[in-house]
């Protein structure tokens, strides 16, 4: 018996759906406008030190080259925002805290998504037997943005998210790659105009020009892929931001539509939805793999936890609590926290 692939696929959405997708859409794998894009990218350095996203050449581009046999890509989003925790405007207000960037509140999205998009592959396969698959959730070269563009799911806006019309852009990607012959959806339109306020609201100035991203001056850049010191010139625009930045999510206009997550996954961990900072930086490494266990935030590594937290508590106002706590890692066995702390510390250095 043949297999109706217009109803599987409709089938497909309405089972993403009730596996806890808020949408699932169907691409084809040519990406040609997105290859030209990233490569323009990539050859002004604009990745800075994330060098995996040159490593895999045009796998990442061409779906059908890292997975063999790919004809489609079923692309799924789902809803991150939690739903109960602190107002990140007010915590981002209030230099005694730490903002963490809303995505890494929860449990670990990777394991999340790709749970759910295996039992996808799953019910798909009960229906209409065996077929070749590959699921992704950040975890590959995978040009997830410009798939679920193609997916219908929204459109690459000026900060280089994904927006939805409908749920603005707090949501995360996820991919199967497939050989199934499935019709494929519209691509989403652009919505966004002549507004600028992602470019506009940007601590570093890292939207250097609408859709254009110098990771290198973005503080989610700074913050988590960076290894190294982070740049000087930098430190004082970071603010109170110790993993990640929202600045563009959160002054974006098509946000007001967003709506909290039902994924108790999502919600809050460790209170780290507004953290003190000087009780973060007291936190020992077994304390900190503790906290942080089935994290995103763990990926960074204690190190650079303490090195983004003193860059902080450097912008953070000049309290005796404030300066003893720096003054308490001053002598770390870690050239790039001991580096830091002095940095931070001469921000202080009127008190101290």
């Amino acid at each position: 018996m043949s297999t109706d692939f217009t109803k599987l696929a409709a089938d497909i959405k309405r089972w993403g759906q009730a596996l806890g997708f808020q949408q699932v859409g169907i691409a084809d794998t040519r990406l040609e406008e997105a290859e030209v894009h990233l490569m323009t990218w990539l050859d002004a350095g604009h990745h800075g030190e994330m060098e995996y996203m040159a490593r895999h050449g045009s796998k990442r581009s061409r779906p059908e080259e890292l997975q063999p046999g790919t004809l489609r890509v079923i692309s799924a989003r789902m809803d991150y925002l939690p739903p109960s925790g602190a107002d990140p405007e007010s915590v981002l207000a209030d230099a005694s805290l730490g903002y963490i960037s809303r995505y890494a509140l929860g449990r670990d999205y990777h394991k999340v998504l790709r749970r759910r998009l295996q039992k996808l592959a799953q019910r798909i396969g009960e229906a209409a037997g065996p077929f070749n698959y590959r699921a992704f959730a950040d975890s590959a070269p995978v040009l997830e943005k410009a798939l679920a563009q193609k997916a219908g799911l929204g459109w690459i806006g000026k900060h280089t998210n994904l927006i939805n019309q409908h749920a603005g852009s707090w949501f995360f990607l996820g991919e199967l790659y497939t050989d199934l012959p499935l019709p494929v959806d519209t691509p989403a339109h652009n919505h966004c105009g002549t507004c600028r306020a992602c470019i506009d609201v940007c601590p570093t100035q890292a939207i250097i020009g609408p859709y254009r991203l110098d990771a290198r001056r973005c503080i989610s850049y700074l913050t988590i892929e960076l290894r190294g010191p982070i740049p000087v010139e930098f430190r004082p625009l970071i603010g109170n931001r110790i993993y990640g930045c929202d600045d563009c999510q959160l002054f974006c206009p098509w946000n007001r539509f967003a709506l909290p997550t039902g994924e108790r996954d999502f919600s809050p961990r460790a209170d780290l939805d507004a953290p003190q900072l000087v009780e973060l930086f007291a936190w020992s490494e077994e304390k900190f793999l503790q906290r942080t266990e089935g994290s995103a935030i763990r990926r960074i590594g204690y190190e650079c936890w303490l090195r983004n937290i003193a860059v902080a508590l450097g912008n953070a106002p000049s309290t005796p609590s404030n300066i003893a706590a720096l003054q308490a890692r001053a002598d770390h066995p870690s050239a790039l926290v001991r580096e830091h702390v002095q940095w931070a510390l001469a921000q202080h250095v009127t008190l101290c």
